[in-house]
């Protein structure tokens, strides 16, 4: 037997020995409960997408799953648990855009790496955001708004559950010429409840909790953070009803990933089944009512559009010069 001969028979042996295997864990891949672990607390959402997700899982695969929420920290304690468990596609995270694009630009050390921590699965939700008010009190236009802020300046304020909507906030302030205080909150349903209670004069949060507010009377759009029609065609972009001709529609995204070395069969059945339940008609059209917006990727998509994301937000904290450490 040539050398040549004997290196392409040792591979083909190399192959039999492996592939088999690969195909056995996929194949028993899950035998117990799955944990989707949610940055954020309940009510929000990603742990409204999450909590769909997992019930259409139980169904189609027969094992709990379990949406497990570790709020606090700015994502940073619901990544770390994922990041250092086992890598065996039995504890995820529903990741929010701050966790995998933007913290790493927002503290000098995390205890886990954004883009080298984590094995891509997919894309879940694109979420709309709304720049909301109280219906009695607040101001009814955007434009009326505005002039409020600049007749006291720094004295209105606004809340955010996440580090993405508190830079439309800071983004708004720049465009529009104005000067309001953030104040930051553990989580959409937290802002919504400062909102009501007076703490804050205004808030940018998902249509997905403020909505059943909005229905309710309670709360008041102003605008929207993404240029999208539904849910709400009849509420105008931030950009459209203030004018300005350089704020672009900004849109939080989700998506879930294992912990690094996580088997790539695992990563493709897990891949599979949450693009076939997120393809569902009925499930489309209840993320679409609420403003979530199914939207799902290849892992290898995922993975290039984290690091396209995090290449386009590092150069607007560095010129927000937000740092929390």
């Amino acid at each position: 037997m040539t050398h040549r001969s004997y290196r392409l028979h040792a591979l083909a042996w190399l192959c039999a020995l492996f592939l088999p295997g690969a195909a056995l864990a996929d194949d028993a891949y899950p035998s117990r409960p799955i944990h989707i672990v949610i940055p954020f607390p309940a009510g929000g959402p990603s742990d409204i997408a999450a909590r769909i997700i997992a019930q259409r899982m139980n169904e189609d695969w027969g094992q709990p799953v379990v949406v497990d929420n570790r709020p606090g920290a700015n994502t940073i304690i619901g990544a770390e648990t994922v990041a250092k468990a086992a890598p065996d596609g039995y504890t995820l995270l529903m990741a929010i855009d701050s966790t995998l694009a933007m913290n790493q630009y927002l503290y000098k050390t995390l205890p886990y790496d954004p883009l080298n921590d984590f094995a891509p699965i997919t894309t879940t939700v694109k979420s709309m955001s709304l720049l909301c008010v109280p219906a009695e009190t607040g101001p009814k236009t955007v434009a009326e708004l505005i002039a409020r802020a600049k007749a006291e300046p720094g004295k209105l304020n606004y809340g955010a559950g996440t580090i993405t909507v508190q830079l439309a906030g800071l983004l708004f302030n720049k465009a529009a010429g104005i000067d309001t205080v953030y104040v930051p909150f553990k989580g959409t349903a937290e802002t919504l409840q400062g909102l009501l209670t007076g703490s804050v004069d205004m808030v940018y949060a998902a249509t997905v909790v403020a909505g059943p507010l909005i229905a309710a009377g309670k709360v008041r759009a102003l605008a929207k953070l993404d240029g999208r029609n539904d849910p709400y065609p009849d509420v105008p972009t931030l950009a459209a009803a203030a004018g300005l001709q350089n704020f672009d529609d900004i849109s939080i995204w989700l998506g879930l990933v294992a912990p690094r070395a996580t088997p790539a069969p695992i990563i493709d059945k897990l891949n599979r089944e949450v693009v076939h339940i997120l393809s569902e008609p009925d499930v489309r059209a209840k993320f679409n009512q609420t403003g979530n917006f199914a939207v799902t990727s290849t892992p290898e998509e995922f993975a290039a559009f984290i690091r396209n994301e995090a290449a386009r937000w590092e150069k607007v904290l560095r010129e927000a010069n937000i740092r929390y450490d």
